[in-house]
């Protein structure tokens, strides 16, 4: 009988443990709604535009460099007072492709350079850094290599500058290929929470938030103030943010102004962009989570700063609250206590609701257009599977960074790709291709049918969502992933092959 309490005791602090970021989330719902209306006023221009350098850092961006640089180049800004870096780490043909590019750029007079490591030192913090020395702006504007600004970024962001005590500003991000498939859209969503309703209501109250990398702004006094860029984490980005905001300086999220993107259409490269988010969130917090707690910041600060930098730890809980619904299951019907579950059903409720109205309040408050926003709720099932099929992906993350483990910085291949009709990613020698992980993915999986099995058979009724859910979620994730990585690249194969043979006829 011991072993039976151990483990309902053990599903039910992890179920009570999930639900404390379930109800962070309401936290983030109430303060966005007391403060969205509270934007900052557009301030007017300045009388001289004041020096920017705009930092490009690639690696091996073959097919969405010559998109990049085409948009940069159409910036509206005085070319005097202007200088664009591109910060190239590639070892493939991109090298090749930015020279003549930049070549081309300069020729009709855009004050662009090219610079090319041979060592990858640091990855993006070391090239950003490396950049920063030969800078010659006051602020310092980044793009990653997917992003395509329009033409009024720099005279639309830069006069929010005019206050000196601002040290970042960024923008929200869209997204080119957001109806491209399921998983895009799912993304889209995710990202949608983090860029309207956790940023607006961060910033919006006074609390820290942090520049995501890219399509923002820098005050360069404020990233030499607070140490510079640092290489120790896999979020060079939110690890300065942090630590300039508490050096006292002031950041600014502009909602309503959007630069496009790209979002990954491989399930392995939205993994791996995870994994890297994870893993480097954690390994931030584990650096600067003691200096925040012994600073003078306001308690709530504080306590805002524990939950996002720990926010990760949640797919821990998932994964542990997944492997014990088996057993938990089986102890209670053992133990004839199944009316437990009237306990944990409302908590693990709390738990799912909250993401839900998370979701739905930032589809509706969408100002990219998502106009029938009400159409998106058939998403958030599918949007809380994929949550769970993350979790084993996340759960490593989240224990290399705690426990110190390096691991490189990978980056998320990119292909241009902005409908159904383009596929080229699927013949692109930057696909990924996987075994391990959606394995083990899978495996999970066919465990919890053999758990909803279970459950039929005697006639549990009230488990089956739970267990229905982690289902579908480690089945879509690891199915879609070897789909991904070896079915349909052997399709685009046979596709191009009888084309040759035909076009040789």
């Amino acid at each position: 009988m011991t072993l039976e309490y151990l483990v309902i005791a053990a599903y039910m602090g992890g179920i009570l443990l999930l639900s404390l970021f379930g109800f962070h989330r309401y936290i983030m719902v109430f303060l966005y709604q007391r403060y969205v209306r509270e934007d900052p006023p557009p301030p007017p221009p300045p009388r001289e535009w004041p020096r920017v350098t705009i930092q490009l850092p690639i690696y091996n961006e073959h097919h969405v460099v010559g998109r990049l640089l085409k948009a940069i180049c159409r910036l509206d800004y005085p070319r005097d007072r202007m200088e664009i870096q591109v910060l190239d780490d590639s070892t493939d043909e991109t090298t090749q492709t930015v020279a003549r590019l930049v070549e081309f750029y300069r020729r009709q007079g855009v004050p662009i350079v090219h610079i090319h490591r041979t060592e990858r030192t640091g990855y993006k913090a070391g090239a950003l850094a490396h950049g920063l020395r030969m800078a010659r702006g006051e602020l310092i504007a980044i793009f990653d290599a997917d992003f395509e600004p329009q033409p009024d970024f720099l005279k639309r962001v830069i006069p929010y500058f005019q206050d000196p005590r601002v040290g970042m500003v960024q923008v929200r991000w869209d997204y080119t290929n957001r109806n491209y498939s399921l998983l895009t859209r799912i993304q889209a969503m995710m990202l949608d929470g983090h860029f309207v309703i956790e940023h607006t209501a961060r910033n919006r109250s006074g609390r820290f938030f942090n520049f995501n990398g890219t399509a923002g702004i820098w005050r360069r006094s404020a990233i030499e103030s607070a140490g510079g860029w640092n290489d120790d984490t896999l979020t060079e980005d939110l690890d300065l943010s942090y630590r300039a905001q508490i050096r006292g300086w002031r950041f600014i999220y502009l909602k309503d102004y959007v630069v496009p993107s790209e979002l990954p259409v491989e399930m392995a490269g939205f993994f791996r962009q995870q994994f890297r988010w994870a893993k480097g969130s954690v390994q931030t917090a584990r650096k600067l989570i003691g200096t925040i707690l012994r600073s003078p910041l306001d308690w709530r600060i504080k306590l805002e700063a524990l939950f996002h930098l720990t926010a990760n730890f949640s797919y821990v809980l998932i994964t542990w609250i997944g492997l014990l619904l088996g057993p938990v299951i089986w102890a209670r019907y053992r133990l004839g206590i199944y009316e437990l579950l009237w306990i944990d059903v409302p908590i693990f409720c709390l738990a799912t609701l909250s993401v839900a109205t998370f979701y739905t309040l930032s589809q509706r408050e969408n100002p990219s257009g998502v106009h029938e926003w009400w159409q998106w709720l058939y998403l958030i099932p599918m949007l809380m599977a994929v949550g769970i099929g993350l979790s084993l992906n996340n759960t490593r993350a989240v224990f290399e960074g705690l426990f110190g483990m390096d691991s490189p910085f990978e980056r998320t291949p990119k292909y241009g790709v902005r409908d159904r009709r383009t596929s080229v990613w699927a013949a692109s020698a930057y696909r990924l291709r996987h075994w391990g992980l959606p394995t083990v993915s899978l495996g999970l999986g066919l465990y919890l049918c053999t758990v909803i099995y279970y459950c039929m058979e005697e006639n549990l009724w009230y488990s089956i969502p739970f267990a229905a859910l982690f289902a579908t979620g480690f089945l879509y994730t690891s199915l879609t992933m070897f789909w991904q990585s070896w079915v349909l690249p052997w399709n685009m194969r046979k596709v191009h092959k009888s084309l040759e043979n035909t076009l040789g006829n």
